[in-house]
């Protein structure tokens, strides 16, 4: 069988042997080049190299980045970025797999696109179109906002929202453009100027602040917002205009022509709203000091009261004082308890939502465990309250029965009182002949003065 297939002297190589050979004629065809495309797959394991696969519409291939080279690397490639990858075409022998060995990776475009970004920066700023004393003042209130970006982004959903939330008395309208490609600028001066002409034909309701936004992206994708027809416009715009375009790191000519930056959609939605947000806060905390200051005036009133109360005082009273005291501890542990457990009702509530994905059932059983204690805690600190009052009250009832006249007539003592009923505490108080009224224990009996005697 093995002649019909291989013909006689015909040399028999393994599958390694062909691998390394296939490997040896890349390396050789291929040992210095320049390849461009699309990232993705990037994986970094813990060795410190990174593997990934190149692609773009037509093809695809594997490649394979040393820690030695990745640690050179000025950025962090990510999937989606368009970058240049120089390095040696290779074979991994022992799977046949044609790769890319890479040794060094640039952002494609980033920089010539930089080149172009400086060069006007500098032409912009030397004409004086940078310059804060030609900017103008943002409004602290703005009644009237006016939105320059796309309506059909997240970022004007974002910027609608959170100015909703922090300044719900504020319009807002938006100016629609492109904000990516080579018809933005245009399209976005357009909207400029739809928002001048609309302040130029109403008198209710001025647009007073205008905000130029777009989410974040590549450098490509937010070079429109690098024109210089573009600037000039944003720069001789007579309403105040706050630019909120890319994220925090990214910067363009936009940014530094208007009035004001923000680092991002969201951000320039905050600024334009930061003094309505500040007033509320301050409403709030004014409500909240008139309340105090209203508690506190009932307290004193209520202190007061309690002082002239003090000024007049019985046995009664103290034990009627004290009896109020055991109530008022009562009603402030029950509310204390209530309000423990309800801020630990709550503590558990928040904690159970948060992390609800992660089961946390031990954190829980420990929660409510500590909780139990609290409550054992608060119960014997009532029982204990209760217990140390009601000792006050016993012995504040065997005082006043001790001070009680009455006691003394179970004793069998008399009160012995004449007609006006003044006590009788001598005999040089009655005359022989006077009938005087004896108070007993129980009943009174009247008594006639038959002779007086003087102390033996």
């Amino acid at each position: 069988m093995q002649e019909d297939i291989v013909e006689q002297n015909q040399e028999i190589i393994s599958v390694g042997e062909l691998n390394r050979s296939a490997k040896y004629l890349l390396e050789d065809a291929f040992t210095n080049i320049a390849v461009i495309g699309e990232i993705s797959n990037m994986s970094r394991p813990s060795s410190g190299h990174i593997y990934f696969t190149l692609k773009d519409e037509d093809g695809a291939i594997g490649c394979a980045m040393w820690r030695s080279q990745a640690s050179k690397l000025n950025f962090k490639p990510e999937d989606g970025d368009r970058c240049i990858l120089k390095g040696q075409v290779s074979l991994y022998p022992a799977t046949g797999r044609y790769q890319l060995m890479v040794k060094s990776i640039e952002q494609a475009g980033s920089g010539n696109l930089m080149h172009q970004f400086e060069q006007l920066k500098k032409k912009l700023e030397s004409e004086g179109l940078f310059d804060q004393s030609k900017k103008l003042s943002i409004p602290q209130a703005p009644k009237h906002i006016g939105v320059i970006t796309s309506s059909s982004t997240a970022a004007f959903q974002d910027i609608v929202s959170t100015i909703h939330r922090r300044a719900p008395f504020a319009h807002v309208s938006i100016s629609p453009a492109v904000v990516q490609g080579d018809t933005a600028p245009n399209t976005i001066i357009n909207s400029l100027n739809r928002i001048i002409k609309f302040n130029n034909h109403t008198q209710d309701n001025p647009i007073d602040l205008v905000l130029i936004c777009r989410g974040g992206g590549s450098i490509e994708d937010l070079w429109c917002f690098n024109n210089e027809n573009l600037a000039r416009e944003i720069a001789s715009f007579p309403i105040p205009t706050i630019s909120g375009v890319g994220h925090e790191i990214d910067f363009t000519i936009c940014d530094f022509v208007a009035d004001m930056r923000a680092p991002t959609p969201t951000a320039s939605a905050e600024i334009a709203t930061e003094f309505n947000f500040q007033a509320k806060d301050k409403i709030i905390n004014l409500y909240i000091d008139l309340g105090r200051t209203i508690t506190n005036s009932i307290l004193n009133k209520i202190q007061k009261i309690e002082d002239l109360k003090k000024n007049i005082r019985s046995p009664l009273m103290i034990l009627r004082e004290q009896n109020q005291k055991i109530d008022s501890y009562e009603l402030q542990l029950k509310q204390n308890i209530k309000m423990l457990l309800a801020e630990n009702n709550q503590t558990l509530s928040l904690l159970r939502s948060r992390f609800k994905e992660r089961s946390p059932n031990k954190y829980i059983q420990q929660l409510s465990a500590k909780i139990d204690n609290i409550k054992n805690l608060i119960k014997k600190e009532i029982k204990s309250s209760i217990n140390r009052n009601t000792f006050l009250i016993q012995e504040y009832e065997k005082n006043l029965e001790i001070l009680n006249p009455l006691s003394i007539l179970k004793r069998g003592y008399s009160i012995i009182q004449n007609k006006t009923g003044e006590s009788i505490k001598s005999n040089q108080d009655v005359k022989v002949g006077e009938t005087l009224s004896a108070r007993l224990n129980k009943g009174f009996i009247d008594i006639e003065v038959k002779n007086k005697k003087d102390d033996i």
